[in-house]
């Protein structure tokens, strides 16, 4: 169960500050992932656990449980968009997520293979970051009606 909200002023300015910027930097992480250590896993699990700091420091909300029920409510796009790359790359000719059978007119190879990692990549970070997220939801509903098999 969240507990209710730190009184701790420092606490919670330093939490309100650094929020927003661990979400900048996963964003970050997220485009950069191909280049260095990083991807769409790093940048989904940052981004589930400024979510969780938030709920942690400033108790549950009514704007962060919107806000949650509203990423809660698109799971499965990231699935879809990893898969539906997958799946573009199989009728270009190639086989599942070989990026050389991607037919997008206008761009080279090289553009299309960096435009597909993108995307799979921001797939998975979705994935990740609302399934992290909807584990910790659900754990905390539990634990507010008291079922232990929620």
């Amino acid at each position: 169960m969240i507990q209710p909200p730190y009184d701790s002023l420092i606490c919670r300015r330093t939490v309100r500050m650094l929020v927003p910027m661990v979400q900048i930097f996963a964003v970050y992480v997220l485009f950069f992932g191909q280049y260095g250590p990083g991807g769409g896993f790093v940048a989904g699990v940052m981004f589930a656990a400024s979510v969780v700091v938030d709920l942690l420091v400033f108790g549950d909300r009514e704007e962060t449980r919107q806000a949650a029920e509203r990423l809660l409510a698109s799971d499965g796009v990231g699935l879809l968009i990893f898969a539906g790359i997958g799946g573009l790359c199989l009728i270009g000719g190639g086989a599942y997520l070989d990026y050389s059978g991607l037919v997008i007119p206008g761009l080279d190879e090289a553009e299309r293979r960096h435009l597909a990692i993108l995307l799979t990549q921001a797939g998975v970070g979705i994935d990740i970051a609302i399934a992290s997220i909807s584990i910790v939801f659900s754990l905390w509903r539990a634990g507010e009606t008291g079922d232990e098999h929620a």
